[in-house]
């Protein structure tokens, strides 16, 4: 897609946008907060810029709120000016300060939720002044500059609302829907949630819009656990049972009612002033989220049967929010790069800088997307259960008594286990420990070949090798131990998501001393040892210090979405901005994967 460049005046701060973003947009890809309270939406005419250079259209918006001297002087609305070409604008300056919290990864985030509650003191009517109930709602709102949408089920609690509050009411409004209208000044009380749907884990935030904080935070087990471990297992069953996608979607939003129920005990928050959800999660997620069939995902060429932002009403999904509340889902980049990559990209800024970084959520699906505020790239390599205990002898997943982390010194083995519990087995990041650990006391060679007792004598720990069920082994602690095959799995899995990675810096023609930074997201990615992911080459040999775990970025990237419609519209335009690679079509995939299979030859780390 073509980029276009513009200049905004006075700051002379200049981006390179794809062709079709508006001024207001562009501007706060670059931090430069234009003035606006409906959203961009073009009701509020409070985002007016005057174009110096370039060519715009007047739309209706602009002859609504510009006078026909500011239209004749080169005035435009921001939010409604699609650059089409070059240009350069001036910008007022900001009528007041604005609220702003560091959320994401150390984003500055201005606090402008798509939630907007109004206090309006309304004319009573009278013989004089007839007009209906919504006219006069709606001839308030306007003149905040507000548009609004009342649906039927609004419409039948509305002239009971605004007479039991004798006309004085705070009218709650999501993005134009009119969700409720509440007696009295009630415009402090505001709250959403950020939700990040997992295949195995749902994280609910419930956030204070107000002032930006979260108020509190749940997690569970998908409860379509049963269905299959991985979305392929869950889409396969959608294909053998009729009912299963509407089980699937009943099971999910059980899972998401009880964390809003756990959340709302917490912070003493009543369900009726919750009036936002926004989703982020991977493509199947989203569909099965939605009882949408998901089969075409599966199946090459891999097409979802939507990628784009949806808004739904809570109620017809069942979800426990607010009854005319909404839930705001964040678009995807195609099937296996869905919308927990949009907000993890979001999150971390990274099409927003000049320095190259890579991103890598590490699981089951590995997701990559390596670029900066000139180009980015994303692609998807299907890495298998490894890195989640799957199909590892003594894999579990990361729980109590989980082995998390190993160090092999001086004869010893030294583990780390989650929650102090007795060891029961070993998770994925153990297993990248174990694996990093015994390359570097020379008992697992490059091709990945453990040592038999033969091999080393006289090692400090060859006592450890074994042999279990025929094949080699090493004995971590008591029944617990890594296997030859348990190695060959996170050889595979690891091979996958380096041979994604590579292609995408050979599609960008970069290499790893070119990365600033390597960000290793979700929840695994947060306890992997950077040192061990480097020594089994599951990332480029940059210095340790530039591998970076940033937690979960899916659903920092969903708070960021819910508190700013100014981020949710750059997560929105992220689909347009990245361009997705697809590794089982490239002809050097298969033989770029068996070199990447092997470790890498060790070398002192910076």
């Amino acid at each position: 897609m073509r980029k276009v460049e513009v200049v905004y005046r006075p700051f002379e701060k200049v981006t390179r946008v794809p062709e079709g973003t508006t001024l207001f947009n562009a501007a706060h890809w670059i931090g430069l907060p234009i003035e606006s309270t409906c959203g961009g939406r073009g009701t509020c005419g409070k985002c007016k810029v005057r174009v110096d250079e370039g060519e715009f259209e007047i739309t209706p918006a602009d002859r609504r709120h510009l006078t026909d001297v500011e239209l004749e002087q080169g005035w435009h609305l921001a939010c409604e000016a699609e650059l089409l070409g070059d240009a350069a604008c001036f910008v007022p300056e900001l009528m007041g300060v604005p609220k702003a919290a560091t959320m994401g990864v150390s984003r500055f985030v201005l606090l402008e939720p798509n939630v907007n509650k109004v206090h309006l003191t309304l004319p009573t009517p009278t013989l004089e002044d007839t007009r209906s109930d919504i006219e006069r709602l709606r001839d308030e709102l306007d003149r905040e500059g507000y548009g609004v949408v009342a649906d039927l089920r609004a419409l039948r609690h509305l002239p009971v609302a605004l007479r039991r509050a004798d006309f004085d009411v705070t009218a709650v409004l999501c993005g134009e829907h009119l969700v409720a209208v509440e007696p009295g000044d009630t415009a402090g009380v505001s709250y959403g949630i950020a939700l990040d749907v997992g295949t195995t884990t749902v994280v609910a935030t419930l956030m204070d819009l107000s002032g930006g904080g979260a108020a509190a935070v749940a997690s569970n087990l998908n409860g379509q656990a049963p269905f299959g471990a991985d979305v392929i297992s869950r889409i396969g069953r959608t294909r053998t049972d009729e009912t299963a996608a509407a089980e699937l979607q009943r099971t999910v939003v059980e899972t998401i009612n009880g964390l809003l129920a756990d959340v709302y005990a917490r912070a003493g928050v009543e369900r009726d002033h919750v009036y936002e959800m926004v989703v982020a999660g991977n493509a199947t997620m989203l569909h099965l989220l939605l009882a949408v069939d998901p089969h075409a995902i599966a199946m090459a060429p891999f097409i979802p049967a939507f990628r784009e932002p949806l808004d739904v009403p809570a109620e017809a999904l069942g979800i426990e929010i607010h009854p005319e509340g909404r839930v705001q889902l964040l678009p995807s980049i195609g099937a296996y790069v869905g919308a927990d990559i949009v907000a993890g990209i979001q999150a971390t800024g990274l099409t927003r800088e000049p320095e190259l970084r890579l991103f890598v959520d590490v699981g089951t699906n590995g997701e990559i997307v390596l670029g900066s505020s000139d180009r980015v790239l994303a692609s998807a390599a299907p890495a298998g259960p490894a890195f989640e205990g799957g199909h590892i002898r003594c894999g579990m997943r990361a729980a109590d008594g989980a082995i998390e982390g190993v160090t092999l010194t001086d004869g010893s083995v030294e583990l780390q286990v989650i929650g102090n519990a007795p060891e029961r087995g070993i998770c994925g990041s153990g297993l990248i420990d174990a694996v990093a650990q015994l390359r570097l006391i020379g008992l697992l060679d490059a091709k990945g070949r453990l040592a038999a007792p033969a091999d080393v004598p006289g090692h400090p720990l060859a006592d450890r090798l074994a042999e279990v069920n025929g094949t080699r082994a090493f004995v971590l602690e008591g029944d617990i131990v890594l296997t030859q095959k348990d190695v060959r799995e996170l050889q595979s899995a690891k091979a996958a998501i380096a041979t994604g990675i590579d292609a995408l810096m050979d599609a960008m023609g970069v290499r790893a001393s070119d990365l600033h930074e390597v960000l290793l997201a979700g929840s695994f990615g947060t306890y992997i040892n950077p040192a061990s992911a480097r020594i089994i080459g599951l990332v480029p040999p940059v210095p340790v210090e530039r591998i970076k775990a940033v937690g979960n970025a899916a659903g920092e990237g969903a708070k960021m979405a819910l508190v700013s419609f100014r981020e949710r519209e750059m997560a929105f335009d992220l689909p347009r901005r990245v361009e997705y690679v697809e590794l089982s079509g490239r002809p050097d995939f298969n033989e770029a994967f068996l070199t990447a299979v092997a470790f890498p030859e060790l070398e002192p780390l910076p």
